[in-house]
């Protein structure tokens, strides 16, 4: 890639689900923009015109690349000579700990390159602090540089909604922080150019906290409805329409629905940055994560507890029985597998002895340890349960409906004679 006549060089560290949807956005508004990522392989694929994002259609990619200012590489020394880079990296737990090596280690390549007047910003999820803590003073023994004084520091959180075709990367409201005034203006003017409106805060740890605070109320508000099925089912009411009754409220009231439990990046590990922070720097719970913790995690563990139970008044076992889980990606209508409760249900009905098949058109077969079948009348037929896992919409349900001896439905798309919702 050669600069463009007066071109801002960026630097996207990290080609995943949040980093190459901006790395393409900026090449539409103008920018020369260098993909940099470690996987060798996903590099090779991007390099190819082949891309694993859903929302990035191949045709998007190759038109990056042919405008010769979309760079993807794996090279550091291809990172020298940027005006802005931004951290789009991993950030996982280990052991319930916060695992930010991949920040580290983004932060510490930077720096290598950081020079006088350029901007970094950090978009990974992270607990408050992060950014001034942990980032800055990395880019600071690296560099030689003083944050704030020579070059801008500032914190971004992402909000990709994969799969989400109404709201997207240019026109999410982005909210963007910094370690000073200046770095905020800096800041604000890169993401001016990236999306239609940003919405400045006045600190990086404010801007930290946005993001938890945002995943923290989902997960609550699911664990909420998540536990009432559960009291529901045994209480022998029909939650689902009770929630679509309570949605009828115009006011004070926000629908939430159950689900055999949460996927992603967000909802099983983003709060427990948060209440790990709490409890590190004030040495309290946050009980209220802790326990959405507890309910969202038995959730796959409930799921397979009722198809036990269906199976007996069946008069049948798991054991020796053929089981067809729909969905295995943790959010419908994407690919999106990690951490996805599909994948920790399909493992405990093996280990009680069922041969369990999936049916996930946005998954690759060759990541999957179960045979990927397509949704056909003979697979449903020769299955002794369908359990709705995730309700991609390319799902033909009226066939399930029709063919299916029992359905397990943990998503609310079927009703009728042989389905049982959670």
């Amino acid at each position: 890639m050669s600069p463009s006549d007066g071109a801002t060089r960026l630097v996207v560290v990290g080609q995943g689900y949040v980093g190459l949807p901006l790395a393409l956005r900026a090449v539409d508004v103008g920018f020369d923009v260098v993909g940099f990522d470690v996987d060798a392989e996903r590099i090779k694929r991007l390099a190819a015109g082949d891309s694993y994002v859903e929302d990035i259609p191949d045709d998007r990619l190759h038109a990056a690349l042919d405008s010769g200012r979309y760079e993807p590489t794996d090279s550091p020394d291809r990172i020298a000579g940027f005006d802005v880079a931004v951290l789009d990296v991993p950030t996982p737990l280990r052991d319930g700990v916060p695992n930010l090596s991949h920040v580290e280690d983004a932060a510490s390549v930077v720096s290598r390159h950081l020079r006088v007047g350029a901007t970094v910003v950090l978009e990974s999820t992270s607990y408050p602090g992060t950014t001034e803590e942990l980032v800055a003073p990395l880019l600071e023994q690296g560099s030689g540089l003083i944050a704030g004084r020579d070059f801008h520091l500032g914190y971004s959180p992402e909000r990709i909604d994969p799969g989400n075709p109404t709201w997207r990367l240019e026109n999410t409201p982005k909210v963007v922080s910094g370690v000073d005034k200046a770095s905020l203006e800096a800041v604000r003017s890169f993401y001016g150019r990236i999306v239609e409106r940003t919405v400045s805060v006045s600190g990086t740890r404010e801007a930290e906290l946005t993001k938890l605070i945002e995943n923290t109320f989902r997960h609550v508000n699911v664990a909420l409805v998540n536990e009432l099925a559960m009291f529901a089912a045994e209480l022998d009411i029909d939650v689902w329409e009770a929630i679509d009754a309570a949605t009828t409220k115009p006011f004070g009231y926000l629908r939430f629905t159950p689900g055999p439990g949460v996927g992603g990046h967000c909802l099983p590990i983003d709060p427990s940055y948060l209440s790990w922070k709490v409890r590190r720097s004030l040495g309290q719970p946050f009980r209220f994560v802790e326990l959405a913790n507890d309910v969202n995690e038995h959730m796959p563990d409930y799921v397979v507890r009722r198809l036990a139970l269906a199976f007996n008044r069946m008069g049948r076992a798991v054991n020796g029985s053929r089981i067809l889980l729909l969905g295995l990606a943790y959010k419908r209508n994407t690919g999106d597998a990690r951490e996805a409760p599909g994948t920790i249900i399909a493992q405990a009905l093996t280990a009680l002895g069922a041969e369990v098949h999936v049916v996930d058109p946005h998954i690759v077969a060759e990541s999957l340890p179960y045979p990927l079948v397509d949704l056909t009348a003979e697979e449903v037929r020769a299955s002794d349960a369908t359990v709705i896992v995730t309700d991609h919409d390319a799902f033909d349900y009226e066939l399930i409906r029709a063919h299916a001896p029992y359905v397990f439905d943990a998503r609310n798309r079927l009703d009728g004679p042989t389905v049982e919702r959670l």
